[in-house]
Parts: C-alpha cells; structure tokens; sequence
C-alpha cells in the first residue's frame, strides 16, 4: 500500500468505529494518526519509525506495519464484519457522517437505505437530537435520487470498468483479438454503455467465458455472434460483445467504433467506388467478390486514405480534412510530465519515487509540482519548505543525472486575485502553474480578472486544468475560454490539457481553438501517485481528438527547447 491508501485504511477504521459506537478516544487515535502521515514529507517507505510521528502510538503504528507487510488490516476486516455493510451508503447522503449514521443505527435500527426512507416518512428522523424537518427532507430527496442513472456516464467511471473486462479476455484462450468499440474508443467525455469486439474461431467456447463475468446482474442476449449483460456497480452498465470470425474482425471493428458520421461518409466513399462496407468486409458490387483486412490502415489505404484515428472519427469532416490530421500527437513523443504531486504535498509517493516512476516510463525531464500554501487541504507548501524541497531537488538531480528534474510549483491563484507568492519566490524556479482551486462561485468578469493576473505575471510558465470542471460532478467555474486563449497568446502562457480522466480540461475542442490560434499546449497527468503516472495515454488520446499536432505540445520538445522557452516567458 503506498501513503495515500494507508491514510484512508486508518480514517475508514475510525469510521467504522463511530459507526459501532466505540470510545471516542479511539476513533480519535485513528484520525490523528491519518493526519500525522498525511501532513509528514515522506513517503511510507522513507518512515523508519512512525511513532516518532506526533499522533501515532504504538496501536496505531502496528495497524500501519500490517498494511505495509500485507497490504491489508486485519482490524479493518473485523469491523467489516461487526458493522452492517449496508449502512456504508447512507455516508454519501448529503449531512449524514458517522455519528449521525450509528445515531440512525441506534435509535431507530436504519440499517439501509429502505429502513432509512421509511423513518423519513413516518417523520421519525427529525425527532431524534441533532436532526431537524429539513434535514429530514434532504436526505429524503436524496434517498429518492440513488440509483438513478445518468443517461451517459463520465469516461474516468467506466475505463475501470472496461480494464477489468479486458484484463479477463486476456486469459481466454479461445480469442485471437479484441478491441473496445464505441464511444469509449473514440475517447467520448462520456459513455452510454460498453462495446467490445472479439474474434474468435471458438464462439461458443468464448459465450460460456463471457457468462461468467463477475458482476452480471441480467443476461440480455446469448448468442455465437453476440453476447450482451448488464453489470452491477454504484450505476448498471451494459455491455455488449461482438464474437467474430478473424478475418471480419476489423470491418466490424471498424463499424461498431463510429461514429454514425463517419460511417455514412466512408459508405459514400466505398458507394462511389462500387464498392459496399459491411461489418463482413468491402464487397465489389461488380463482382461479388468480398474483401477483408488484417489492419484499419490497411482498410483505409483502400480507399486511398491514410489511418484516421478512432478519437477523430466524429463529424465527418475528419475524411475531407485529412491533411491536417495525418501527423497527430503520438504518445511516443511525450517527452515528459510537467504536473505531478508528492509526498511533500497531497501525492502518496515520494520525490525520488516519482522521478524514479518517470525514468522508467524513458521521460527527459520531469517537473515537481506540489500544492502551494494556500492549500492547507492539500498540505501546501510554504515558502521556506519550498526552498527546502529545491535543495532535495538539486542533490537528486545529481544522483539521476539521465532526467531533469524541473523545480516547481501549482500555486493557487487566490479569490482576491492575488498569486500565492511573491516574485522573489517565484523567479527562483523552474516552472510555475498557475490555477484556481477556490472562489468557484464568483462571476466571470472575476474569474477572468484573477486569471488574466496570473498570465501576466511573467514567472507563470502555465495554467493548469484551466475550467476547475470536474467531469459528472462539477460544471467549474465562470470562465470565457476564447479571452483566456487570447490572453495566452499574448502573454506566451501555456494552457494544459490535464489527462486526469476525471478532467480531461481543457477539451478537444478548446484545446483545437487554443492550436487555431498559435497558443502552446501542454499534456499533463497531474499526477498524485505513480499509477496515475499512466493517465497521459488518455490526455494523447483527447489531443488526437482535438487535432493536435505535435510541435504545439511543449512536452514533445527537448529539454533545451523546453528551457529557451520558458526563459524567453520570463523575459
């Protein structure tokens, strides 16, 4: 378990004890410990001795050592077994935490959802001491909302989902190929549901396989040629499956990825030609004859076209305007990540953790950009651990002499318009992000003016995830997109594309705006753990979206360019 799982392991042990009703000391062990590691510079594996740690003690320090040494908590998986499952989802209702759940517990025995909304209905809940009518009624309406599916679902929801199911098509042996299809593999914000395309010479075989998926609820079609479920998460999702022969795979794979747009042009194409696409292959309508692929690029060079990749396969347009999408940004080319956070902040794992994580994955550079003061949630750093983070910057600069390491910061921009630190700070790093964390309410003339502050401050190198949205969950804030892409422009600032797939931010269509206009792009993960490291694959993929070339993203430059660049922006 690495920093960030341990904290939650101790902070869910304390839940679970409110929840069970235990002293009250002891649930306060737990959370004291959680924030004793939370607020330590450190990774876990630079701790030698947690109860050297002020708020850890010797129970609390032996529960972190099992996690460590087995990568789970035997106390944790007792009181699993002590509190009723079932009251875990009464925590996402809005006003309802521990004490108040096990007050619930107690009193009037709600141990779910349904016993919940009937002592709402009897009026039982405002009755009880720190309750009241109208708290009552919110977690009513609330109780009326769970479950409700949204139409489509947010990307980052589903791709877990997704790389569940393929690391099991992985083990079946019976398929020679396979492929998400749809929305998903064109890289949409959201998705309806899921669609995988499998070849196979053994579809019975692979249908008995695909029945036995964990978290199927319902069954809809079974079939040698299709195979569709409903699976059961916090939202159902169905899935289906497409079993083809090999030699179809990638005409059908090409039909079920879409869009509806772009297939009806390519129908045209192959129409004008003669010819007819078909989930089977491209018939010659003069003969007869059939014709398969054993690649898309070989599908599209038939029709004298080059490969266009899924995540632009959209409006259409994308076959007339070929030319300017044949040279799209590739993953490969990345040379490095330029928002990513540490121990030192809110990330779980360590400076040299990182950068080790970074060399692996053959970047060039890198830059250390943890939270700035402003954020005491995050365990921003102040100006003088700033400093101190520079010098252990330095000394691992020295010892990975392969890498640079960037020193930098994400410094909020504060409500009142003011940057988190001063220019005496700021010059003395490398690479400066500039974003808004707070404030999410003010009007856009606001919003605009604390921006256009940052982007003229000359040490601002870039704004990141530069709408706040959060997608499924938050719109962002007031933003005028189309000034800020301006502002960049004359300010040389860089905006990011921030891979996060909760993110995505800024868009594909944006960030397209953004290239129109010569403003300078940058693919970030912001990263708060090693794993998240591998979320630039899905920040390429909406830069593909939006037609992005590779010489607008700052990250597919060496590092001397990278360096004359933001030199030239202090200047």
């Amino acid at each position: 378990m690495n920093k960030k799982q341990i904290i939650m392991v101790l902070e869910t042990i304390a839940l679970y004890m409110e929840l069970k009703g235990e002293n009250s000391f002891k649930i306060s062990a737990f959370r004291k410990a959680a924030t004793a590691l939370d607020s330590d510079d450190r990774s876990i594996s630079e701790i030698e001795d947690f109860t050297q740690l002020s708020g850890i003690g010797k129970g609390t320090r032996d529960v972190i050592q099992e996690c460590i040494d087995t990568g789970e908590s035997s106390l944790l998986l007792q009181l699993e077994k002590e509190v009723p499952s079932s009251l875990i989802p009464l925590l996402k209702l809005p006003g309802l935490g521990g004490k108040k759940v096990a007050k619930l517990y107690k009193e009037l025995n709600v141990t779910d959802l349904a016993s919940l909304k009937q002592a709402c209905e009897e009026h039982k809940v405002q009755e009880l001491t720190g309750f009241a009518k109208k708290t009552e009624e919110k977690i009513l309406e609330a109780i009326l909302q769970v479950g409700k599916r949204p139409d489509r679902l947010p990307i980052a929801y589903v791709l877990p989902i997704a790389e569940e199911i393929e690391s099991i098509l992985s083990t079946i042996p019976q398929i020679r190929r396979y492929s998400r299809a749809g929305s998903l593999r064109r890289v949409q914000e959201t998705v309806k549901d899921l669609d995988f395309i499998i070849a196979t010479p053994q579809p019975a075989e692979v249908r008995d396989r695909l029945l036995k998926l964990p978290h199927i609820v319902e069954v809809i079609a079974s079939g040698d040629t299709k195979v569709s479920v409903r699976l059961q998460y916090d939202f159902d999702i169905s899935v289906d499956f497409r079993l083809v022969k090999e030699e179809e795979y990638i005409t059908t794979l090409h039909h079920f990825t879409g869009s509806k747009e772009h297939n009806v042009k390519m129908r045209q194409i192959a129409k004008a030609r003669h010819e007819k696409i078909s989930e089977y292959g491209v018939e010659d309508l003069k003969t007869g004859m059939l014709k398969t692929f054993q690649t898309e690029e070989e599908f599209y060079n038939h029709f004298q076209l080059p490969f266009i990749p899924p995540e632009v396969r959209e409006s259409g347009d994308e076959i007339e305007h070929i030319a300017s999408i044949s040279h799209l940004i590739e993953a490969k080319q990345i040379k490095g990540d330029l928002h990513m956070h540490t121990s030192w902040s809110d990330g779980a794992n360590s400076l040299e953790e990182m950068i080790v994580a970074c060399i692996k994955k053959g970047y060039e550079y890198i830059a250390i950009t943890d939270h700035s003061q402003f954020l005491k949630v995050a365990n921003g750093l102040s100006a003088e651990r700033l400093l101190a983070q520079g010098e252990e910057i330095r000394r691992l600069n020295e010892k990975y002499p392969n890498i640079t390491i960037l020193r930098g910061i994400e410094m909020d921009i504060l409500p009142d318009g003011r940057l988190d630190y001063d220019d005496d700070v700021l010059k003395q790093l490398d690479f400066v992000i500039a974003s808004i964390h707070s404030g999410f309410t003010q009007s856009r003339e606001k919003i605009m003016e604390r921006l256009r502050h940052a982007l003229e401050n000359k040490y601002v190198t870039m704004i990141a995830h530069p709408t706040g949205r959060v997608l499924g969950k938050r719109d962002g804030y007031d933003v005028d997109v189309d000034m800020l892409i301006r502002l960049a422009k004359e300010t040389g600032t860089v905006l990011e594309l921030n891979a996060n797939p909760n993110r995505l931010d800024l868009n594909a269509i944006y960030i397209k705006k953004a290239q129109d206009e010569g403003v300078k792009l940058v693919i970030n993960t912001d990263a708060h753990s090693i794993e998240m490291l591998e979320h630039m694959k899905i920040g390429v993929s909406v830069a593909k979206k939006g037609w992005i070339q590779p010489d607008s993203i700052i990250n597919t430059w060496n590092i001397d360019q990278l360096l004359d660049f933001i030199r030239r922006k202090k200047q």
